[in-house]
């Protein structure tokens, strides 16, 4: 493994493409997320008032194990592609099918989030005028809704009280202030690997890891405080829909681009990661910056307006 190691700090590329072999993570994946899938949903639905859940709890078990699977699988899939490239074996041409590869599924990560963002702006900006009689809602306001008022956010209560809602200039002002300033301990760390810097790079890594930890923390905390305090939840309407979607999805993209940070943690301190092989590297940091601009949207939209 040594001999890899320096092999692969000459920053000399193989100029074969090279094919990997058959890789089963690709198909395991697509089972683990379908079990995560449906799982969360059954979590979901199970504690719902809908009643459509007719037998409440019996799938639940599948939520906790798709989420075993999904760190399972980042674990085996990023092993196998870390020995391809300590033994050397991406040539330019495969350099540049990763980089590809990561536009093509940060693209996709865009439009998932975009479908997320798009509910509520059809909840919020067009349904509501609408049910209230603006527009082409004035006949629906008329014959169904009489009482409807325009109001945001749109909150319903189990026991038909109000709810409060999550202010933007507490825990969710700190939590963007975290997120923004991993952002430049990342870039740093960057700088610090492109001009051979190996201590600095993995100081600030391991400062970017941490503030990734502390923002999963502080939202934790949040929603405990969304439950238990404010009354906001799942079942609060519209609002509560939306509000624990996007957050907790991006909640979710936190956890595994920190994971991804810590893994470029461990791998700085190995040495893996050189100058001129690095792609590892960027592809995370491409990933963490798309998460911080994407919740710099969740805190305006979702928040603060």
């Amino acid at each position: 493994m040594s001999s890899a190691v320096e092999h692969t700090k000459t920053g000399e590329k193989p100029s074969s493409y090279y094919v990997p072999a058959a890789s089963p993570w690709p198909f395991v994946g697509s089972l683990i997320l379908f079990v995560l899938v449906i799982g969360l949903a059954n979590v979901i639905q199970s504690n719902s008032l809908s009643g459509i859940a007719a037998n409440k709890g019996t799938l639940n078990f599948l939520f906790p194990v798709g989420l075993v699977g999904v760190f399972g699988l980042m674990f085996f899939w990023f092993r196998d592609t870390i020995k391809e490239s300590l033994g050397n074996k991406n040539s330019l041409q495969m350099d540049q099918s990763y980089r590809q590869g990561m536009t093509w599924f940060i693209f996709s990560e865009v439009m998932f989030f975009a479908a997320f963002f798009g509910a509520m702006f059809y909840a919020r900006w067009l349904s509501i005028p609408w049910l209230a009689g603006e527009g082409k809602g004035v006949m629906t306001h008329e014959v169904l809704w009489p009482q409807f008022q325009a109001l945001w956010p749109l909150v319903k209560m189990p026991d038909g009280g109000t709810t409060n809602v999550m202010g933007p200039w507490g825990l969710p002002f700190i939590n963007t202030v975290i997120l923004v300033t991993s952002s430049l301990t990342l870039t740093v760390a960057h700088h610090a690997l492109l001009k051979g810097d190996r201590k600095k790079q993995i100081n600030f890594l391991a400062i970017t890891a941490a503030l990734g930890v502390i923002f999963l923390g502080c939202q934790v905390y949040e929603y405990i405080h969304a439950y238990r305090d404010l009354g906001l939840t799942l079942q609060s309407g519209i609002y509560g829909s939306t509000f624990f979607m996007l957050t907790g999805f991006h909640g979710l993209h936190v956890t595994i681009g920190t994971i991804m940070i810590i893994v470029m943690l461990l791998r700085s301190i190995k040495g893996h990661l050189t100058p001129d092989n690095h792609f590892a590297f960027e592809a995370t940091a491409w990933y963490w910056h798309f998460v911080d601009v994407v919740w710099l949207f969740l805190f305006v939209v979702v928040y603060w307006l």
